[in-house]
């Protein structure tokens, strides 16, 4: 697919939405009628664009959307999505819940002063939902101790304003093959789990199931599962892809242009340090895409490539801010499509051998890539 240009830039992404919505019916189809489908698109999507992906995952059949910022969530709202719940995943400043409030944004809460605090800025007349968050060995927010999730059960049982939707936690290792630390984390969950409903009786969402265990463990998530990742197509982890028994479509493609074309006499040197040297006569491509639109200088460190005409082209020196180099297998034309994730021909590059490329995991590539690169949609 060709960008419809409303841009100046020979760099773009392309995302396939339908492939977001196929990922989203796949998972459907493992998890239990009473299950609901939490549609992450915090991150901007995780780089995709949150509000072109949460309003094609309402439409593939999520109910609900997760974000982790306030402003996130009011991006959403402020676009049209009305009727969806939100829950913001991080802490909300207690002041700002007043905010939430009014448009209609459930919160994370785990700390009491958090509630004593918000409590003087809501209103009395209006409901402000709540999920608990439990930290059962994630270590980085949410309560520990069975007696604080008493105390905030009282306070919001005596307050009409707080309205108690959910309680979670998240799962520090679902994407490991070794599950003795989950079985730990569980096991801790449903201590807190048992309790509140003890206290206070049913409670509208319970749920821990990311993107790992929602694929690995169906039908052991509780009535909610937060779809993150692997919405996107993508595997929570490399070494456990396998286990994973649905196929997953990639929505992301990252593509440039040649802008510049030479051949270059052995000894040439390419790009800052002089790092790579031609060792005969070579021609060299230019495309304009660097670091400063989140294609990370290690990318061609560690022998990355790009496909041109259905060929795998290494990049040669260093990535400079806006443009890097690449080694040609022979004259190409200025203009022809380079493409950095994706397909050509028989050729495929995926986000996971970036991810592997850049010795990181597949959820950063897609975020790192910022918004200097125009999004276009199918």
């Amino acid at each position: 697919m060709e960008p419809h240009r409303n841009d100046y830039r020979d760099t773009w992404v392309e995302v396939d939405l339908e492939a977001i919505a196929n990922n989203i019916k796949a998972v459907k189809t493992l998890q239990g009628k009473d299950v609901t489908v939490m549609a992450v698109v915090k991150a901007d999507g995780y780089g995709h664009g949150s509000v072109e992906v949460a309003q094609k995952a309402i439409e593939a059949g999520a109910e609900f959307l997760g974000v982790a910022l306030l402003e996130e969530a009011v991006e959403l709202r402020d676009a049209g999505i009305q009727e969806t719940p939100i829950l913001v995943l991080g802490r909300v400043n207690p002041q700002d819940a007043r905010i939430a409030q009014q448009y209609n944004i459930s919160v994370t809460v785990f700390q009491i002063e958090w509630v004593l605090e918000a409590k003087k800025h809501i209103a009395c007349d209006e409901r402000l939902d709540i999920h608990i968050k439990c930290d059962t060995g994630m270590g980085r927010i949410g309560l520990t101790e069975e007696h604080t999730l008493l105390e905030l059960l009282t306070i919001i049982r005596s307050e009409n304003a707080l309205n108690l939707m959910g309680i979670y936690t998240h799962l520090a290792t679902a994407d490991e093959w070794e599950t003795e630390y989950l079985d730990k984390q569980l096991e801790y969950f449903q201590a807190f789990v048992d309790l509140a409903k003890k206290t206070t009786g049913s409670i509208p969402y319970i749920h821990y199931s990311n993107s790992a265990a929602s694929l690995r463990y169906p039908g052991h998530n509780y009535n909610m599962i937060r779809f993150g990742i692997s919405m996107y197509g993508l595997v929570p982890a490399i070494d456990t892809a396998p286990d994973i028994p649905v196929s997953l479509e990639p929505a992301l493609s990252l593509h440039s242009r040649l802008v510049h074309v030479k051949k270059v006499k052995p000894s040439t040197s390419i790009s800052y340090g002089a790092t790579y040297q031609a060792s005969q006569e070579e021609w060299i491509g230019t495309v304009p895409i660097g670091y400063g639109d989140g294609w990370l200088r290690k990318n061609a460190e560690n022998r990355g490539e790009v496909l041109v005409a259905g060929e795998r082209c290494p990049m040669v020196g260093r990535i400079c801010m806006d443009q890097m180099m690449i080694k040609l297998p022979r004259e190409v034309p200025i203009g022809t499509k380079v493409t950095l994730i994706g397909s050509q021909g028989h050729q495929e590059i995926k986000v996971e051998e970036v991810a592997e490329r850049l010795s990181t995991i597949t959820y950063e590539v897609p975020c790192t890539l910022n918004s200097r690169i125009p999004r276009f949609y199918q």
